[in-house]
């Protein structure tokens, strides 16, 4: 068949990342749970796409530590681990201490009005017991002075080591709601008023004090499992 003169190619860098996302994101949300396996054949059927980005992505995520793969045996989702969610939140604390302490100076009042807006829906999830939605606008607020500082380094460290504090965060939800609430208003009231070093050192706090040895909280537990299928 001839081929179209002057069609675009498809972005397949946007592809691999979009697939990755997704089962990143289905691993934190709980969709796939620790220990189940991941086939590529379903998963590509799944997500509607071909074999390939689906086997990239796996490769990303086992260099995040999200999944375990065995020469000769299925992919499968990795058990929560305590000393590595402790080590991920050494870096997260600190690449967001950095991000916090260089851009205060340069956010806008658009931008504080977005982490105020993003708190009042962290807090309203919170209040209501919604664990996806409370993490998605935590995750917001705290991405703000992140894509501000527009640093592509940290936003790469950040993207590798982020997913494992949330998903134990989700295991966890409902025990530090009410405390992050005062935290975010507090820091966006140093951003506010330009206290770069004291902003920098609460966002580090922050990260640093999540629960991170204790056992997961089952009053809240995850999501059930959505069939891939």
């Amino acid at each position: 068949m001839p081929i179209p003169v002057g069609t675009p190619a498809v972005d397949r860098t946007l592809l691999r990342d979009d697939v990755y996302r997704r089962l990143r994101d289905a691993i934190v949300d709980g969709t796939f749970r620790p220990g189940e396996q991941l086939k590529d054949g379903d998963l590509a059927e799944w997500l509607g796409v071909s074999r390939t980005p689906v086997r990239e992505a796996l490769l990303r995520l086992g260099a995040s530590g999200l999944v375990v793969a065995l020469p000769g045996r299925s992919t499968t989702v990795s058990a929560i681990d305590i000393q590595v969610v402790r080590d991920a939140k050494d870096v997260v604390a600190a690449m967001h201490e950095l991000a916090v302490r260089q851009v205060t100076s340069r956010l806008t009042k658009d931008h504080v009005t977005q982490m105020r807006e993003a708190n009042r829906r962290f807090a309203a999830a919170v209040a209501s017991g919604d664990v996806t939605a409370a993490l998605t606008a935590d995750e917001e607020l705290h991405k703000i002075p992140v894509v501000a500082l527009g640093n592509q380094a940290l936003e790469a460290v950040l993207e590798r080591f982020d997913p494992l504090i949330r998903r134990a965060e989700r295991l966890r939800f409902g025990v530090d709601g009410p405390t992050s609430v005062t935290r975010h208003n507090q820091l966006i009231d140093l951003i506010e008023s330009g206290d770069a070093d004291a902003a920098a050192a609460l966002a580090f706090d922050t990260w640093h004090s999540l629960p991170a040895d204790e056992q997961p909280d089952r009053r809240h537990p995850p999501a059930p499992a959505a069939s891939t299928q």
